[in-house]
């Protein structure tokens, strides 16, 4: 998975510099000691050198950023991009003739043609730049759904889907008397797959559904469920918000409708993310916000529009945004991926197995194939607590109900703490974890 050649070489002016690879074989690179890893795969050293806030210290000791699933740090690379197109090339978008426009413009394309490639998409033009996946998903509830789902219609949300998949569409359906249909878990954390199946029907018009979990790291059978409602003539909207960072995507094997993602979970900035539509249904939408750049022509008597995904993109876009992405892919991609999934799966299986020495600590979900994500409770902590003991010694894990509170609720649970890995965290980290987790039961 690379990003084409021709959209580097795009800005005259030295900005995005030339991906350089961060390979884990050259020498005096250190592979991590975990089991199961090939000599000379990706180790996490090689990324960590990119990324200048993992030197930073938090209340005297060294940072261990285990929040990953609600933000990943950003590399160099990403950083600099920023900072070069504000420096060389800050210009508005697709209706100026001058020089720094035109770049600008080119720029922009080249990150939806980044986007496009990164997500198995067929066309650049089935790519509309949002702020993030809940944008994403409040605009296919406005510009697919409103038109679409009337009484009696339903949209089936599993339980373990992020606030943000389930909102809009119970704004949506209490306006169209539709209905918001939870489909149930499973006590490992799975999707009730015969659950799901006997609920799709002829009055299924959606599929709501993550193609990776934030609270339990659950993986689910997002092709064959798309295949499913299909069979029944219903659209999927998969939110990719968690799952691009450590799953390969492939939007056109998977036959989503939808996909959604943050750039900001994949190493990019924050405010900027992308939809993919299919394009077949892409043609079928209508604007969801008016105004500038999504429009052909304008007056009082009439108004025609640009065509997709510009249709969808009224006024002004993170230009920087995109910049950021752009050199995010550039940047994660240039690691072998597979090798980076495996070293993400050993460091998750080791910190579970690390985990497990804390007195009375349990883990939520057992679900075979999960993320890098473990959510986690302390019998007689509050999830709060564990987290500002942690915070103390340098340690950044998430506490709350992580915008997934139909998730805990199955597990009779209202909060929780979450350590959240990326390709970036060590071993070493998850020692520190556990040792600062028992000197916590220690500390009474």
């Amino acid at each position: 998975m690379t990003i084409p050649e021709a959209e580097e070489r795009q800005t005259p002016y030295g900005w995005p510099e030339e991906r350089q690879p961060a390979q884990g074989t050259r020498a005096g690179d250190r592979r991590s000691d975990l089991p199961g890893l090939t000599p000379g795969a990706f180790t996490p050293e090689s990324a960590r050198k990119d990324f200048p806030i993992l030197h930073r210290t938090v209340n005297g000791h060294p940072l261990v950023w285990l929040d990953n699933a609600a933000t990943t740090q950003k590399p160099r690379q990403v950083i600099e991009a920023l900072a070069g197109y504000y420096s060389a090339a800050n210009s508005n978008i697709h209706r100026g003739a001058h020089t720094m426009a035109r770049e600008a413009t080119d720029l922009y394309e080249a990150g939806r043609a980044a986007v496009a490639d990164f997500l198995g998409a067929p066309s650049p033009d089935s790519v509309v730049f949002v702020r993030g996946t809940t944008e994403a998903v409040n605009l296919v509830a406005q510009s697919w759904g409103r038109a679409r789902l009337g009484p009696g219609d339903d949209i089936l949300v599993p339980v373990l889907e992020h606030h943000s998949n389930i909102v809009p569409w119970q704004l949506l359906a209490k306006e169209t008397r539709a209905r918001v249909v939870p489909v149930p878990l499973l006590a490992d954390g799975q999707i009730d797959q015969d659950a799901y199946a006997d609920l799709l029907s002829s009055r299924t018009r959606l599929v709501a559904v993550s193609q990776a979990s934030n609270v339990l790291g659950t993986v689910p059978p997002v092709r064959e469920m798309t295949a499913l409602a299909h069979r029944y003539g219903a659209k999927v909207l998969v939110d990719g918000a968690q799952a691009v960072a450590h799953l390969p995507v492939d939007v056109t094997d998977l036959d989503a409708d939808f996909y959604a993602f943050s750039g900001h979970k994949l190493y990019a900035p924050t405010g900027i993310g992308a939809l993919y539509v299919k394009p077949e249904v892409l043609a079928g939408l209508r604007p969801w916000q008016g105004g500038g750049n999504m429009i052909d022509s304008v007056s009082f008597d009439r108004t025609t529009f640009a065509p997709a995904p510009h249709l969808l993109e009224a006024g002004t876009g993170h230009i920087a945004g995109v910049a950021g992405l752009l050199a995010a892919l550039n940047w994660f991609t240039s690691f072998d991926l597979t090798a980076v999934a495996a070293y993400e799966e050993a460091l998750t299986a080791y910190a579970r197995q690390a985990m497990g020495k804390v007195p009375g600590l349990e883990i939520l979900g057992s679900a075979p194939g999960r993320i890098a994500v473990l959510t986690f409770t302390v019998a007689g902590r509050d999830p709060a607590e564990i987290a500002s003991w942690l915070d103390q010694e340098g340690i950044a894990v998430r506490a709350g109900h992580h915008c997934a509170q139909p998730a805990l609720a199955h597990y009779g649970l209202t909060a929780a703490a979450r350590a959240s890995f990326a390709l970036y965290n060590t071993p070493e980290e998850v020692d520190r974890l556990v040792a600062s987790l028992l000197a916590l039961d220690g500390s009474d």
